[in-house]
């Protein structure tokens, strides 16, 4: 059987035994009525971590940024500032603006993820044109930042985004999805990275490599209403003690393994750098790493991925001249080395084969 290496994304992991036993032995209830025990202690937990009063498990990250984005901006007609290159603007099914009515309000994504401040500041409307314009009320950032190669924000500047949003009575939503990724990147605490949100999701399936699920954390008032808005969008799911206790082990068991899939994705771009025809651009400082194809390689991402796939290397395109790759606690350092010899007989055969 042809070894498996699957780098597509974190989200790609499988439940742990730990968490497989944990599952079946999970003591639940109807959470919908508010009586799950698992489900309370994982939302205590998560409260306690990311420094806020309450936390509710929502089934995936996208419900969980829109039910905080619906949850701030709770008039139709309303507006958010966010990041152009951003999760929220880009891979969400403008699900903001098709089911809350909420009007984005896209700013540049600089390289590093950040958006400038001036840029944040210059973007708000003037509340004496509310006649013509939508009513800015809240600011997105997303940390790590995903399209920047999983690039991380500091606690400083977002502080800073969040005297800005203080300053003109907005709200600030961070899309954590990866924020344990940045807090093991930076060496800062998740609640430290936080501490300037009135509210941030947190994907328990992708580097925490739990099966399913975010949780978002806020205030006891933005708990409350953002648990009415998940039953209005179908994800009040009952027993969901099953999932959260998967998701306390992974809690338990992999953050201290976060670090170690970021020296692998940095080992791993640095040979890539080694390899013609191939450009691996820094800094890294997580677990993603987008691959660039140089001009005159003669080849492009769907031929190198078919190449790999054949010798049970996964990952996606990402566009003409791009592969994205994800490390994960289920990547292996011999799993690494692997995936690298594999690229450089990919690209030297496809090479050869194009007569380069």
């Amino acid at each position: 059987m042809t070894r498996i290496v699957d780098l597509r994304s974190d989200t790609v992991t499988k439940p742990t035994e730990a968490m497989r036993a944990a599952m079946a032995s999970a003591e639940v209830d109807d959470d919908v009525l508010g009586n799950d025990p698992t489900a309370f202690r994982l939302e205590s937990e998560m409260a306690k971590i990311m420094g806020k009063e309450a936390a509710l498990f929502v089934p995936s990250g996208t419900m969980g940024n829109l039910i905080s984005v619906l949850t701030h901006c709770d008039i139709r007609g309303s507006e958010v500032i966010l990041g152009d290159n951003c999760h929220i603007h880009i891979y969400e099914n403008g699900g903001i603006s098709t089911i809350g009515g909420v009007h984005p309000r896209p700013v540049k994504n600089n390289d590093d993820g950040t958006m400038d401040i001036d840029l944040i500041e210059a973007a708000i409307r003037d509340p004496r044109g509310e006649i013509v314009y939508p009513t800015t009320r809240l600011i997105c950032l997303e940390n790590t930042h995903a399209n920047s190669g999983g690039r991380c924000l500091s606690a400083e500047y977002t502080d800073r985004v969040g005297e800005v949003a203080k300053k003109h009575g907005l709200k600030l939503h961070i899309d954590g999805a990866r924020i344990f990724n940045a807090s093991a990147a930076l060496g800062v605490p998740v609640d430290r990275l936080t501490r300037a949100a009135d509210s941030v999701s947190v994907c328990l399936s992708k580097g925490l490599g739990a099966p399913v699920g975010s949780v978002i954390v806020g205030s006891k008032s933005f708990i409350t209403k953002a648990r009415r808005l998940r039953k209005t969008l179908g994800g009040g799911m009952r027993q969901i003690g099953i999932l959260c206790a998967a998701a306390l082990v992974a809690l338990q068991d992999n953050v201290v393994n976060l670090e170690s899939d970021h020296k692998k994705a940095k080992l791993f771009a640095d040979g890539l750098n080694q390899i013609k025809g191939l450009r691996v651009d820094g800094p890294l400082e997580t677990n993603i790493v987008y691959i660039d194809i140089e001009e005159g390689s003669r080849t492009n991402p769907g031929k190198i991925c078919k190449e790999l796939e054949n010798r049970g290397i996964l990952l996606i395109p990402e566009s003409l001249s791009r592969l994205r790759v994800v490390f994960h606690h289920q990547i292996s350092a011999s799993d690494m080395q692997y995936a690298l010899s594999c690229f450089q007989q990919a690209v030297s055969g496809v090479q050869t084969e194009n007569g380069n």
